[in-house]
């Protein structure tokens, strides 16, 4: 199963060799999502500037017998994508073996110019415990070769998942993502901010391309910017993704429809929109496309009855960061504590009241973006608050501690704050969760503030805080056991770095609390 970059490099050269089709002919598909399966052959496409492989592959969402199959045509990727204005016919086919002699599901799907020219593919009919390897064809190119699996409906033994968040760009570069293909696992998680929209610094190690987008246009270059990346690419190829966002898919801090620099809120819910669209386009996610501002990503996905999955949206249905200040660190105010102050909104609230405590897995995941734990900060004779957490929405969170100790085993995985941390979650003196926090893949903590950050954890029982290095988090389940490893890269500054266990906590099932392992 593991991926290296340099067979999935290996695999986009040599994809080509590999064209030779079935005989026969294909049905067509009518949209970008399709689960046409059979023989396939090449079909005509309009003339291409370029290879449109240039974003890679990727799967997602996986279920029992089927799995998201991702791609999308670019030959310019970060330049409008460079394809014609018409819809592209792809062949998709999906093998257990690396030539492809044992195909076992294929079809044609629609490239669609309403969508970017990006293709979503469900592929069905999959078994359990085979390594399946899939790739698409457009005319006379080949994509690379990517690698997926499916869960067990039920019985998993053992779950490898891995989950991390925050590829700034221009922060650092993606050794990670190296390692991240490398592992042997099921499984991984991304918790937000795969793109940062901002425009282009003045500092850092490379350069976005263009200023802040807020355009479909924009957007959409934009993740053609990241994901170019070649490491990134193979860390998609590898395995299957669970994705969800953050703010930076939109805009620094957005909350609902308010952005960070206060335009009105039907010209940012425009931008949301398109912001929505371009994260659709590029994800591969089992969801229908956006045709509006509000976008549902919140979904469930099970691993054979061992683990759960809860994926949340933390930012369009939040109430604005309270208390009016620039900043949204600094001293609460009564606003905070506002009982109809919303974090998830009703109806996403309403689902996982109704989903989490009713699960049956032996491990319960909250794929959360931002710090659940309350985390004050002493600062002389005053407690300071980040307002952008669970902290400045504390009514919402009792909410959710009231599901949480009613739910068996449950784990809060959370990104957002470039740091690592891993606290037991409590309802007055009772521990009903675990929060382990991920570091970034590549974006930076303020170095001014990494010993306050610290020391600062340490005083409110968290058993580590780490704001200095970059990576993921790999965690191995069993009906016993839920162990997490803190993986860190030597350096994020350059663009190979090896990789270590900083640290790794185990949490026994039925048993409340962590401990290091």
């Amino acid at each position: 199963m593991p991926l290296s970059r340099r067979e999935f490099l290996l695999g986009a050269t040599s994809a080509a060799a590999l064209a030779a089709c079935s005989s026969g002919g294909g049905d067509s598909a009518s949209s970008s999502t399709t689960t046409t399966t059979g023989p396939t052959t090449t079909l005509p496409v309009p003339p291409l500037p370029g290879d449109p492989f240039m974003l890679g592959v990727a799967s997602g969402d996986p279920a029992p017998g089927s799995v998201v199959l991702w791609t999308r045509l670019a030959p310019t990727p970060t330049t409008g994508g460079g394809m014609p204005a018409s819809d592209v016919p792809v062949v998709w086919e999906v093998a257990t073996d690396d030539a492809f002699a044992d195909i076992v599901a294929s079809g044609v799907a629609t490239a669609e110019t309403q969508h970017g020219h990006s293709i979503h593919v469900i592929a069905e009919g999959l078994s359990d415990g085979v390594d399946y390897r899939y790739r698409f064809r457009a005319g006379d190119f080949t994509s690379p070769v990517g690698r997926t699996r499916v869960p067990p409906a039920t019985n998993a033994s053992s779950l490898n998942f891995a989950f991390g968040s925050c590829q700034h760009y221009q922060a650092g570069f993606w050794p990670a993502h190296t390692h991240l293909a490398e592992e042997d696992l099921d499984l991984v998680v991304w918790l937000g901010d795969y793109i940062y929209e901002g425009g282009i610094s003045d500092t850092g190690v490379r350069k976005h391309e263009g200023p802040e987008p807020t355009t479909l246009d924009g957007y959409r270059n934009r993740y053609g910017l990241y994901k170019s990346e070649k490491n990134l690419q193979a860390a998609h190829a590898a395995r299957p993704w669970l994705v969800v966002w953050d703010d930076h898919e939109v805009d620094n801090n957005y909350a609902g429809d308010s952005s960070q620099d206060s335009v009105p809120a039907d010209e940012f819910l425009t931008r949301r929109a398109e912001a929505y669209k371009a994260w659709w386009e590029h994800m591969p996610v089992r969801l229908d496309p956006p045709t509006g501002p509000t976008y549902e990503i919140n979904r469930s996905l099970d691993w054979g009855g061992l683990a759960s999955f809860f994926a949340i949206d933390t930012r369009q249905h939040r109430a604005n960061q309270a208390c009016g200040r620039e900043s949204d660190v600094g001293e609460g105010c009564p606003e905070v504590d506002d009982p109809a102050r919303q974090m998830l909104g009703a109806e996403q609230e309403a689902w996982l009241t109704e989903k989490l405590p009713g699960s049956s897995a032996t491990w319960n995941v909250l794929a959360n973006q931002v710090i659940f734990s309350p985390s004050p900060i002493p600062v002389g004779s005053s407690t300071v608050l980040n307002l952008d957490q669970w902290d400045g929405y504390p009514a919402a969170r009792t909410r959710v501690l009231d599901l949480l100790a009613r739910t068996r085993n449950p784990v809060i995985i959370t990104g957002d704050i470039h740091a690592s941390a891993v606290a037991d979650v409590k309802q007055g003196d009772s521990v009903v969760a675990v929060e382990f926090v991920g570091t970034s893949i590549s974006s930076g903590f303020p170095d001014a503030f990494i010993d306050f950050f610290e020391s600062a954890a340490a005083t409110t029982g968290v058993l580590m805080a780490d704001a200095r290095h970059r990576g993921y988090v790999r965690c191995r389940l069993t009906p016993e056991s839920f162990i997490s490893d803190y993986r860190i890269v030597e350096s994020a500054l350059v663009d190979t770095s090896p990789i270590s266990t900083a640290s790794s906590f185990v949490i026994t099932a039925g048993q409340p609390g962590v401990r290091k392992a």
